[in-house]
C-alpha cells in the first residue's frame, strides 16, 4: 500500500477531503522524522516505536581493494512494533499468498 492510498482510505474512511488528509500525514510524517533527527524517540501506543539506534564503531573489509575501512559510530532510525499490533498481524486473515 503506497502513501496515497493510505491518503484515499482514510479519505473514504472518514468524509475529510484527500487534500487535507494529505497535509495531516504529510505533518505526521515530517513531525516523527523532526522528532527523530533531533534524537527523539516517537511512542504511538498499539502501533509501535520509532527509535533512533545508536551503531557502534566498527571495522569492516572493502573485499574488492583487500583494505580495512573504520565505519564511525553513527545513528538509524528503526520502527518496532507493539506486541498487539504485531499479535494481530500474525493473527489476521491472510488472503493475499505469501511471495
Amino acid at each position: 500500500m503506497t502513501k496515497a492510498e493510505i491518503i484515499a482510505e482514510i479519505s473514504t474512511k472518514t468524509g475529510i477531503e484527500k487534500v487535507d488528509v494529505q497535509e495531516t500525514v504529510e505533518a505526521f510524517f515530517k513531525v516523527v522524522k523532526t522528532s527523530m533527527v533531533s534524537g527523539e524517540n516517537v511512542y504511538v501506543r498499539g502501533f509501535g516505536s520509532f527509535v533512533v539506534k545508536k551503531r557502534a564503531k566498527k571495522t569492516a573489509r572493502n573485499i574488492s581493494k583487500n583494505t580495512a575501512i573504520i565505519i564511525p559510530e553513527h545513528f538509524v532510525p528503526s520502527f518496532k512494533p507493539a506486541k498487539t499490533f504485531v499479535e494481530k498481524v500474525r493473527t489476521g486473515n491472510k488472503t493475499k499468498s505469501a511471495k
